[in-house]
């Protein structure tokens, strides 16, 4: 018995993992949306708003900064991995009601991306769209600037999957899960706040956690 349950105990990281690695698999090719009922291992739900989603890494992903800035850039993956990098830990929560508490993510605060931009007098807010080619997002630019606002690049401790938004996604950690962009390839500033998918569809634009979308969950801490 206790041979038994130390081998589940050293198996259990990589049965999930191939958990995860399958669900992500037919959630990529499922247009219904139905897997994103399913949880994992790891307590998340797989969900995306578009029927497919390229696979990008190292060799094709690029992530654009632009819009109401003095030096617009574009960031390989490569590139992001050499600037400063920021670790926190904190709950996910997302607004359907399921909670993931004490999730690393780890990152570039996005604060620093906008100040190598060089924002405007002018600018008032952030939009981020994402290479599924539907998925929008935005943050007014004092939101932005939070520290615990980051383009990250790691989740749980190892680099963010394909389904889970990777390689690059945006985690906003006082907001509901869905300010917290997958498939990041967009970061354009500009002069006012544009709703995204969701806040089209009826979400909250301004999403804090327990403060919006008619709920009263706890904080996310």
């Amino acid at each position: 018995m206790l041979g038994l349950g130390a081998a589940g105990v050293l198996t259990a990281p990589y049965l999930q993992r191939g958990l995860e690695s399958f669900l992500g698999a037919v959630s990529d090719s499922d247009p219904t949306g139905l897997t994103g009922l399913l949880p994992n291992g790891g307590g998340f739900r797989y969900y995306s708003v578009a029927a497919s989603v390229p696979r990008k890494g190292p060799e094709d992903y690029r992530l654009t900064v632009d819009g109401l800035v003095d030096r617009p850039a574009t960031y390989t993956l490569d590139a992001l991995r050499k600037l400063p990098q920021t670790r926190m830990v904190r709950d996910v929560q997302c607004v359907t009601g399921w909670r993931v508490p004490e999730t690393p993510f780890e990152g570039v605060r996005l604060s620093r991306i906008l100040d190598a931009a060089g924002v405007r007098p002018d600018a008032k807010a952030v939009r981020f769209t994402c290479f599924d080619g539907t998925y929008s997002e935005s943050l007014t630019m004092e939101q932005a600037r939070r520290p615990d606002v980051l383009v990250a690049l790691r989740m749980r401790d190892r680099p963010v999957e394909h389904a889970h938004g990777g390689p690059v996604r945006l985690y906003v950690a006082p907001m509901y899960f869905y300010k917290s962009a997958k498939w990041l390839s967009g970061i354009s500033v500009t002069p006012d706040v544009r709703p995204g998918y969701w806040e089209e569809r009826g979400y909250d634009v301004d999403a804090w956690v327990g403060r919006s979308n008619g709920r009263t969950d706890a904080p996310t801490v």
